[in-house]
């Protein structure tokens, strides 16, 4: 998506071990307008399925994935790091490693907002090695909902999590995927433009 290209490369900032900073405009202080344009061309994409269902992982998705869930009508359910005191009843639970962070988080969702009548769409920020979606997706299967695909919004594509993923038959669709990075440049992959 070439906003989005155009985007990163005015405002992104690259930091040392491939973090590409994006707090300008998508993840810390958010752009409305801007990732509003990001959820239509979601639902562009997955015109085609049955969605019925947006899940994401807090925090950085969340505002994402309801600016996504709008253009679909249908509500965000997020999975949680962390156990609260008004989190009750029966739990998926998984584990997902943080590229980002370089920590492994217990990551719960209840049961009673997502089971097999579902039709799922997991919405992220970004796709490194893939750790948060296959988490994320292994709720999905033991929920017996159907996933329909992931929406990212980055794609660090020299990392490989998506590649995989698509070699498995899971339908990911990255606005901007980064085939490298380095202190001052960023180089996109252009046979992911869609018209």
């Amino acid at each position: 998506m070439q906003l989005l290209e155009e985007r990163i490369l005015k405002d992104g900032t690259i930091k040392p071990g491939n973090i590409l900073k994006v707090d300008s405009f998508l993840n810390h202080q958010m752009d409305i307008p801007f990732i509003n344009e990001l959820g239509k061309e979601f639902k562009r994409r997955f015109s085609d399925a049955p969605v019925n269902k947006i899940l994401t992982i807090e925090a950085s998705g969340i505002g994402i994935a309801c600016l996504v869930a709008q253009h679909f009508h249908v509500p965000v359910v997020f999975a949680k790091k962390a156990q609260s005191l008004n989190l009750d009843g029966e739990m998926y639970c998984t584990k997902v490693q943080s590229f980002t962070h370089k920590k492994v988080y217990d990551v719960i969702l209840s049961k009673k907002f997502l089971n097999a009548d579902d039709h799922v769409l997991i919405i992220d920020d970004f796709l490194a090695n893939g750790c948060a979606l296959h988490g994320l997706m292994e709720i999905v299967k033991e929920s017996g909902a159907v996933l329909e695909g992931a929406g990212i919004v980055i794609e660090k594509g020299f990392q490989n999590g998506g590649d995989n993923l698509r070699a498995k038959g899971i339908r990911v669709e990255s606005l901007a995927i980064i085939d490298s990075m380095t202190d001052d440049s960023v180089v996109f992959r252009k046979d992911n433009w869609e018209a």
